[in-house]
Parts: structure tokens; sequence; C-alpha cells
């Protein structure tokens, strides 16, 4: 049973076996079918701030409640696995919660947390009380199986166990010493009578409940985590940090066995009488004076019901030497005689022996009850059960009084049916399977006993009781009350209990199906219910053949088809649900009367197959064009993924439960489909053998064979971590594009950052980084300085950064690195890239200059990568063309920004012109400067630039001014040529500055019309000149305009130029000579 994520921490089953559930160190949950173990529910996220540490079931399995160190216990429906009403929240959320226990009515819920035990009322959720328990640290809790105690385990501070009442939820009695170290789990015998704890101090004791005392110590080699019984209540399992299950014996004498029968003991349980009585009688002739042999022989001779033999055994066993047993044997033959009288004497002379003992003196009187009930005297037995049931809850004791009380029960039902009385016969055996008597599976040794003395057989009561509770609505002519007392039966009863009784079962159903036949409709209904009901309880092929009988019984029915396509639905078998339902549609849809064939409302599987198959084509628009299967590790492109959809168990029961509606669930067909194709991508620096396409091909990245090195084993831990964190399918750049072909290789460049933006997940594999690595290993790594790992750290939603051995980076177990607050920081001190960027990222031309800041100190194998691996960062699509080089490549990526957004800080460089156009940047490196933000000009400033305007500047010619610059055109950008429009300053002067003779840069001093003066550092030779020096050309410096100083729209649409011839590389938008003083201001 596999799905887990994290360290399974935690196991809880239902009463009724139906539901498994397991929770995890990563705080999942899922839920698991009983009898198969198939997955009912994926991992649930129960708890976000800690593992799911503990869970149980309430009583009627409806409910699972979760706890975690988080601090909070959580409720779930057992139909819906959703969250159920609001979760009980710690007021502290340093308080950890660790364990969470139901008591066996579900009145309360029991919280053990570190600080206290809190008592909660599961119905409505308010706290009953809290108390103090331990000194420190509650770590375990057990309610008794009556419900009348809680017992609490401490920590080492405090190790003992100690015992609340819940009438008043005071300690009862002293604490229970022995153990050393934390108590770290409690356990309760099948028969409520003993007690078992597990401890750190590497001990397992063993308690008797009555007198709180260690009556065996069985000592493991390491600390034990858990303990309980089996179901016999034979034996204890623990288990602990030795990684394994030890089995104890519990050590005989435990149980009181007061009739010691020795060898002839097994012959009276096994009803061979004749045995027991030949070795009873060896014994008595070998010692004339063996007076409990004859006491011995009396019994059998009673269970013969020969009843003058069994007396005169009994008067021998007393003659020689009066005891309890020689005086119970009377008292049995005294009541088989119908001396009933004289046998109650014979009873009270037997309870003197007993030495005030409560258990034995319990017994003689269970013994008592039973022998008067023989001799007839009903009410009597009866009303001495009863009393004995109300003494007191005493575990051991009440469950054998409630045993022997259903025992007695039974027996009136048979002899009323017996005597035809059908209604009484069915109150006596329905009291009898209503009984708690049934609560435990334990047998316990004074059940034996009593099978000893009067050949009762308790195994078998509580199947015995149903059976005739069958049969005595049957005789009373009453079919349904008869198939609803079957449907009970078979819920109740387990496999093994089934398969004892099939002929029974067989025959019973023939003759209640007889009865139902000549009642009509009636058998409809009972099936139709009764099939109902098993579906609510789970029990997929119990309610499977009601289903069939209704659909036998009316074939023209939508109902048993129905009820059918439920029960192979809920089974898990998918294919024939679907066929189901095709073939209650065949059968409809072929009726002679229009009536029954309007009947049919369900889709065809056809119908929901089409449907989802175009859902599914949509959701692989955003999937990469193949993919490693995480399960058997094969490549497999996108038709293998459909296949593999479509034969998988999430789309079969896709289709059967879709069928099932009128209109189409298309929410949960996408949430479905969504589910099973999510992926994960690795990101990575390629280093030395890479595993490629052809090397993986038509194997599996698991395969022995392939060379489990270096490349090879990254992938194969890629894959494994991504299957562990729940993705079927993975991506690696390494082997899963075919770069020979070229189609395929554009489409992969240009995806990229949609297949990492739509990734559940992004794998991080840091390759230099090592186990346990500290803070500031991340930034160091060479993981950030490569140019492709800008997309595949900005695009995706959930990312991981793993460390070279597989484990998380500073173990930060961050469900997403992206909101973990250390490992964001460091990235952003290391790569300039903030966490308000990326967190989430939409690709966009929005703040070109920076992002290709975030880019300027990164490289690639290729340098035409560096500029392909911004073509998802800025949501271009561009032709790729791997020989262009890189100052092209970056070129046509430039111009494709400023053509289409208008944006020209993406001009804002220092470095070498491209040859793509001048005004571009050779490298990427050119823009390693980070981006120069103005200022924010204080409001005084403003204010006072606004007045002296005022004062120097004609209204009308302002107006002139800024309707000009707002009809100014956006940038253009094509075919290599910009059009770009500027502000333009005529210069002045132009002078040299000195510099040493060999230098390759040279500065210069330029004064402009409206300028400060400049100063201006470049390769090239430039003409000086000043007012003594003049020169006929003439020299501007130009400002291009930003439309964005107006607010104007970020994003324009490139113009059509069409045959555009214009030459000019910049168009002049004014000049000082044009505007005067106001370009100067």
């Amino acid at each position: 049973m596999e799905g887990h994520s994290g360290q399974v921490r935690a196991l809880a089953v239902s009463r009724d076996g139906q539901i498994i559930a397991s929770g995890d160190g990563h705080g999942e949950l899922i839920a698991w079918h009983g009898e198969n173990g198939e997955t009912l529910t994926r991992p649930i996220k129960a708890h976000s701030g800690g593992g799911t540490d503990s869970l149980d079931f309430s009583p009627d399995g409806t409910v699972l409640a979760t706890c975690s160190h988080d601090s909070t216990v959580k409720f779930w429906c057992t139909k819906t696995w959703q969250m159920q009403g609001e979760p009980l929240v710690q007021s502290d959320n340093r308080v950890r919660c660790i364990q969470v226990r139901y008591s066996p009515s579900g009145e309360f819920l029991a919280v053990a947390t570190a600080e206290n035990i809190q008592i909660y009322n599961p119905s409505t959720g308010e706290r009953v009380t809290s108390f103090k328990a331990h000194t420190a640290w509650n770590l375990s809790l057990a309610w008794t199986l009556d419900g009348t105690r809680l017992l609490s385990g401490g920590g080492k501070e405090d190790p003992t166990i100690r015992e609340w009442d819940p009438l008043t939820w005071q300690q009862v009695g002293q604490p229970w010493k022995g153990h050393t170290s934390n108590v770290r789990a409690i356990a309760i015998h099948p028969a409520g009578s003993l007690v078992a704890s597990a401890s750190f101090d590497n001990r397992v004791r063993l308690w008797r409940l009555s007198d709180r005392q260690t009556i065996a110590i069985f000592q493991h080699s390491s600390m034990l985590i858990c303990v309980t019984f089996s179901v016999d209540g034979k034996e204890i399992l623990s288990g602990g940090n030795d990684n394994k299950i030890s089995e104890w014996e519990i050590p005989k004498g435990v149980h009181s066995q007061i009739l010691d029968i020795t060898g002839s003991r097994d012959a009276c349980i096994a009803g061979d009488l004749d045995t027991a009585e030949e070795l009873l009688t060896q014994e008595i002739n070998t010692d004339a004076n063996a007076y409990i042999s004859y006491a011995n022989r009396s019994f059998v001779m009673a269970r013969k019901h020969d009843w003058d033999h069994a007396l005169q055994d009994a008067i021998k066993s007393i003659s020689i030497r009066p005891s309890s047993t020689g005086y119970i044997s009377r008292g049995i033959a005294l009541c088989g005689k119908g001396y009933v009288r004289e046998a109650r004497i014979a009873f009270d002379v037997a309870s003197l022996f007993t030495n005030q003992d409560s258990v034995t003196s319990y017994f003689l009187l269970l013994i008592k009850a039973i022998a008067l009930f023989n001799a007839d005297q009903h009410e009597e037995a009866m009303l001495l059960i009863k009393e004995l049931a109300a003494i007191g809850p005493n575990t051991t004791n009440a469950l054998a009084g409630r045993v022997v009380e259903t025992y007695l029960r039974v027996e009136l039902g048979t002899k009323a049916l017996d005597d035809a009385r059908h209604d009484e016969a069915t109150d006596h055996f329905t009291a009898a399977v209503n009984s708690s008597a049934f609560s435990s599976k334990y047998m316990p040794q004074i059940y034996e006993d009593l099978t000893v003395l009067f050949g009762c057989d308790f195994e078998s009561l509580y199947l015995t009781a149903h059976q005739k509770r069958c049969q005595a609505f049957l005789s009373a002519g009453k079919p349904d009350e008869s198939f609803e007392a079957y449907q009970y039966m078979m819920d109740a009863i387990d496999e093994s209990a089934k398969a004892s009784c099939l002929d029974w079962s067989n025959a019973f159903k023939k003759e209640c199906s007889a009865l139902c036949d000549a009642n009509g409709d009636t058998a409809l209904t009972v099936f139709a219910n009764r099939s109902q009901a098993k579906l609510g309880k789970k029990l997929w092929m119990e309610a499977l053949i009601d289903a069939e009988k209704v659909i036998e019984l009316y074939p023209l029915s939508c109902l048993g088809y129905n009820l059918k396509h439920a029960a192979l639905h809920g089974a898990l078998h998918y294919d024939e649900a679907i066929q189901t339902i095709q073939t209650m549609a065949s059968i409809l849809d072929g009726a002679p009367d229009t009536q029954t064939r309007m009947l049919r409302q369900q889709l065809t599987p056809s119908e929901v197959e089409r449907v989802i198959r175009r859902v599914t084509d949509t959701q692989l628009d955003n999937v990469p064009l193949r993919v490693i299967d995480t399960t058997t590790g094969l490549l497999c492109d996108r038709e293998a993924q459909i296949s593999a959809f479509k034969m998988s168990i999430e789309c079969k029961e896709l289709v059967s439960s879709a069928i099932t509606h009128v209109e189409l669930p298309m929410k949960h067909i996408k949430e479905v489909v969504m589910s099973y194709f999510q992926y994960a991508m690795l990101s990575h620096r390629w280093e030395g053998k890479e595993p490629l396409l052809q090397d993986i091909q038509g194997k599996g990245v698991y395969d022995s064979e392939l060379d489990p090195v270096g490349g090879m084993m990254k992938l194969r831990s890629f894959c494994k971590t991504a299957h562990d964190a729940g993705c079927k399918w993975a991506w690696s750049d390494t082997c899963c594009i075919d770069k020979s072909n070229n189609v395929e290789l554009q489409e992969s460049v240009n995806s990229m950052f949609i297949w990492y933006h739509h990734s559940a997940l992004t794998i991080v594999y840091l390759s230099d980084v090592p186990p346990s690595s500290k803070s500031g290993a991340l930034a160091k790594s060479a993981w950030n300085t490569r140019g492709w790992t800008v997309q595949e750290f900005a695009a995706p939603k959930v990312i991981l950064f793993y460390q070279n051995n597989w484990t998380l980076y500073l173990n930060d177990r961050t469900p997403n690195h992206k909101e973990s607050i250390i490992i964001m920081q460091e990235l952003k001190e290391a790569t300039g890239i903030d966490q308000t960027a990326v967190v989430p990222f939409c690709p966009s031309m929005s703040g070109a200059r920076e992002k290709l800041h975030w880019a300027s100190n990164r490289a690639t194998t290729r340098q035409e990568d560096i500029a392909y691996s911004l073509f998802g960062i800025f949501g271009v699509r561009l032709p790729v063309d791997y020989g262009e080089k890189q100052d092209k490549a970056l070129g046509r990526l430039l111009q494709e920004i400023v053509a289409r957004s208008g944006d020209i800080t993406c001009l804002n460089w220092v470095g070498k012109s491209s040859e793509f156009n001048s005004c571009l940047p050779a490298s990427i490196t050119s823009y390693e400067a980070s981006p120069y933000k103005l200022p924010p000009i204080p409001e005084d400033e403003i204010q006072s630039s606004v007045s002296s305007l005022q004062k120097t500047v004609a209204v009308n010619f302002a107006v002139k001014l800024y309707t000009l610059l707002q009809n100014t055109s956006a940038p253009r950008f094509a075919a290599q040529r910009l059009h770009l429009p500027c502000i333009a300053f005529n210069v002045r002067e132009v002078r040299r500055l000195r510099s040493p003779a060999l230098e390759t840069h040279f500065t210069y001093g330029v004064k402009a019309d409206g300028l400060r003066d400049l100063l201006i550092t470049t390769e090239e030779t430039l003409v000086q000149f000043w007012s003594k020096r003049p020169t006929q050309q003439k020299f501007v410096i130009v400002r291009p305009w930003d439309r964005s100083l107006l607010e104007l729209p970020d994003f324009v649409e490139p113009s059509d130029f069409g045959d555009d011839t214009e030459s000019d590389d910049y168009e002049m938008l004014l000049s000082p000579s044009d505007a005067g003083p106001v370009i100067i201001l």
C-alpha cells in the first residue's frame, strides 16, 4: 500500500474493518479499502504545520479524527473525505497535539497534548474539560472497553500510567509505577482485564486492570514505540527502534481457570464425552481418593444427562473431601433431577470455598444461573443474571455475564420457535444479536469452563442467534423482515463466519425467495432496499448480489442496473460498472414501448470519453511533447500518455462516475485530468555525459543495464523524487527533446517557459551543494550562473532545491521554496532577483531592463541560447537559428520587445554595439549595471517648478507642447531599423581630456544647449571643436522620448511598416532652437 511521500506515523482501522487510514510526516492523510488495500483517496493535506501524528475513527466509522504538532485536531467525513466542521485549535500554537482517542460510546474525544489532556464533545466541538495529567508530556491514551476509565501515559519526567474517571475527570487510585522512561503506547486486552504498555525504557509491561499490578515484563533491545494485543488475546505484539515486531506469549495462569480437568478437558470441549469419562475413570481407579476426579466425572455424566451417576459421583467427591468443585457438581446434578431447592443449597455451600474472591464468586453465580435455567427456572435464572450485571462493570466479569445472558436468550428463543411462538422468538433473538456481549472477539477462559460444564457453544453463539432470528421471521411469514435480518447478519459477521454458514445461507435465500415470489413486488423492494443499505456500508459484493436479484425480478427497471453499477464502482471494478450501464442502455433503448425507452437518462460511455478526450487535449497543450513515466521509467510521447490515461484506473473511474449523471460533471473531469497529467520538471547543470534521447529510447531509466553513474544516476534519482512527490510524469532537457528534429527543437525552445510554468513541481538539483550545507551554499552554486536557469527559476509556481544527495536544501520542508523566506533572501542577494518579482511570475515585456539585468552575468554553452532562454520571460515566440551568433539572436529579441511594447529601457546599456543595430548591445553583459532609477522629485520642488513655468511660459504654448508629446508615435522597430522619437540637443563644444597614450577609451568633455556639462567615454575618436575652434559639421545629443512619462500605454502593437524606406535611425522631435527655454526647463 504505497502512496505516502513521508514517514508513516499513524494508522487506524475503522470498527467494521472496511477502512484503513494512515498519516505521514508531511501532514498527509490517505484512506485505503480495508479488504483489498486499494486507495480510497489521493493524499489529502490534512495538516500543514506538522505531520499527521495520530488518527482515530469514531465508533460508527463516519468520522476520522486527526491531530498534529501544528496544534490542531481535525475531523474528516469518511464518505466525502472533506474536512467536517471547524478544527480544534490550541490557543497557544506552541502546544503540540500528540494523540487523539474516541471513547467507546463516541461521547467523548480525548486529546493528549504536551501540556495537558483535553476532553471534547465531538458532536459540538465544545471542550468538556482539561486537566494536567502528567508533570510533562502526555504521550499516550487508551479507553477501557466499557468506557469507564481513561488511561494516560507520561513522558520521562513522569513515566507512569494514570487512571481517570469520566464521571468526575478525577484520578482514580495511585499512579501505576514501573516504567523509567516515556510511556509511548497503551493497549487494552480484548477481554478488558489486562493492559499492556510500551516505553522508551525498552520494556513492555503487562498489568492486571483489577489491581493495577505488573504481572509480566518483556525486555526489548531498544526503545519501544507501539504495542497491541492479538485478536485472540493470547499474545502481545510490540515494535520499536530495533526495526522489528516482537511477539510475546501472555503467561499462563493470568486468567483464572477454576475447573482443572487436566487431560479430559479437551475431550469435554470437543464434545467427546465418552473419552472424557474414560480418562476420569482411569484417574479414579488409580487413586480412590481423587475427589476432584469424582467431581469432574460428575460434570461429564451431567453433560450426558445421566443424572443419577452424576449425583453419585458428586456425593462421593464431597464424602472424600468437601470442596467448591464437589458442591458445584452436586448442584448441577440436583438441578438435572429437578431438586431445585436442594440444588440452591449446594451452590450456597460451594460459595463458602471461594475465599471471598470476587472473580470466583461471580463465576459460581453464572454456573448457578445456567443450572437453574436448565431446570426450567427461567425467570429466576434471568433475574440472577440481571442482578449480576448490576453489580458493576468489572470488565471480564461483566463481559462473561453479558455472554451468558445472551446464551440464555438464544435458548429461550429456541424454545419459543419450537413452540411456534414466532413473535416471542424474534424478540429473544433480536435482544441476543443486539447485545454488547459480542463487542470483543476474545473468548475468556471462563467461556471454556462453562463449555466444559454445560456444553455451551459460545464461539458460534453470535452466528446462531442471527440465523435463528432470520428463521423466526421467515417462519412468521415475514420475508421482508427476514431479509433485513439476513442483511444485518451478513454485515455483522466476519468472512470466516460467512464461509462456515454458506450452505445455510444458500438454503435460507432459496426458501425466502420462494416466499417473496408469492408476495409479488415485496421481493423487489426488499432486495433493492437491502442493496442500497449494503452500498451505504461499502459492502460492495453483497450489494451486487442483491442488485442482480433486482435485475432478475424486473429487467426493464433502471433501479437494478444503477444499484449494480454503484456496487461494481465501489468495488473498483470500473470496466464491469461501465458495461452494466451500456447493457442497461441497450435493453432500455430496445424496449417496445416509448415510455420505457425514455427511462434512460444517463450519458453513454462514448459520449463521456469524447468529452474527456477534448479536456485531455486541452490539458496537454501546456505539457511537454515527451515525458518520462516515473513509475515505469519509460519515455512517452503524447499519444503514449493518452493511451496510458485511457487504460488507467483514474480514467475508468471517471467514465464510470460520469455516466451516472444527466449532465457532464465538467469540473470533476478537469480536476481528474489535471491531476493525472501533473508532471515535474528538472532544472540542473549539464555535466559530463548526460543521457540523451537515443540512450533511453525504448528502455526504462530504472533498468539495471543502463550505466548507473553520472547523468543517468541523476536522471534516475530525479524520476524517483518526482514520483515520491506525487508526479506521474517527469521531464528533463537532456533526454526529452529530439535535438536532431529541428521542428521539435523550435517548439521546445519556444514552449519551455510554458512547460515550467504549468508543472506541478520544478526540482532544482544542485550538484555542487553537498549534504548538510549551511545557508549560503545555494548562492555560491554554479546553477546561478547558467542562462537557462533564469526562466527555470522564474516560471514555476512550485520549486524545491535539492542537494547533491537528493535531500532538501537546508532541510527546508516548506512545500514551495518560493515561499521560504531564508532561501529566497539568499537567492536575492546572489542574483538580484527579488521574491516579489517571481511569486507569482507572469511573462511580459514590462520591466524589460531589469529582466535583462537578471541574465547579464549568466552564460550558456551555445551563445545564442542566452537570448533564446529569455523568450519565455518576455512572452515571445521567435524562430530558433543556431549559428546566427549572440548579437543577432539578442538583437531579434530586443527588436521584438521594443516593437511590441514601446519599452525603450533596453536601450540603456554600456558596451559594444551590435552589428544587428548600432543602438543595441552585442552582448547580454552590457546590461550588467543595474538600471538607474531617478529619485522622486520632492513635492515642494515640483510646486516651485510649476510656479516658475507659469511666470515664463505662455499657456497656449505649454498646451501645444503637451499635445505634441502626447501625439508622438511609439517607437517602431522592424527589419533591423529602429524608429525612435527623441529630443535633440545642439552640441557647442567637444574637448578631449588628457589620458595615457596607450588608453583604448577616450573621455571627452561635452557642452550642449539645455544640458549640464557632460563627460562621455568612448572608444571612438570624436571631432573636437569649441568657440575658438569651430567646425562646419553639426553635432547633436539625442535623448529618446519615453512615452511612459505621460503615462501612455506600455504595450503598443507593432506598426505595419510595409515598404518603409525611411533611412533615419531616429526621429528628431524638438531642438533647442525650436522650443527656446522650455526645453531647458
